[in-house]
């Protein structure tokens, strides 16, 4: 389930969603397709990863710090706290308010970016981690090509 999720919100609904929009209205194609990959890789994704976090923090303590005590419960919720404003925000940017998609994009790109170079350098990753690793990755770099062509047309 995680991976599917991933894997749509990271690859499948970014490129269809981009694709879709391309075709009925036209436009930059990077412009379009970086906002999709804000939308879904940054809003979609880091929404569902902070109410995750907040709502079951013990689930994901446990899994990456293999402790779910208090201290690490609510290290993860804010974590999750944190996750679900920049998601919110990115989707705002990403659909209504556009003057925001730089910053935005910054933020989550160079979280996700940071976050995937972080796993890149732990030994044996699981499933869930590699798919998360690389597209964390996918992610931070259509944020970079997206904030490259906002800022220099």
């Amino acid at each position: 389930m995680y991976v599917t999720l991933v894997l749509a919100q990271t690859v499948v609904l970014p490129i269809a969603s981009a694709a879709i929009e391309l075709v009925v209205s036209g436009g930059d194609p990077i412009l379009v397709t970086g906002r999709w990959f804000l939308f879904w890789g940054v809003g979609s994704r880091l929404l569902v990863a902070g109410l995750s976090q907040v709502v079951r923090p013990a689930f994901t303590a446990q899994r990456i710090l293999g402790n779910a005590g208090d201290g690490a419960n609510q290290v993860v919720q804010e974590l999750g706290f944190s996750n679900l404003v920049v998601g919110l925000v990115a989707l705002i940017a990403a659909s209504l308010v556009r003057d925001w998609t730089v910053p935005i994009a910054i933020v989550g790109g160079g979280f996700l970016g940071l976050a995937g170079l972080r796993h890149v350098a732990k030994p044996n990753l699981e499933r869930n981690e590699l798919v998360a690793t690389w597209t964390d990755l996918l992610v931070a770099v259509a944020m970079v090509i997206l904030v490259a062509r906002s800022v220099w047309p």
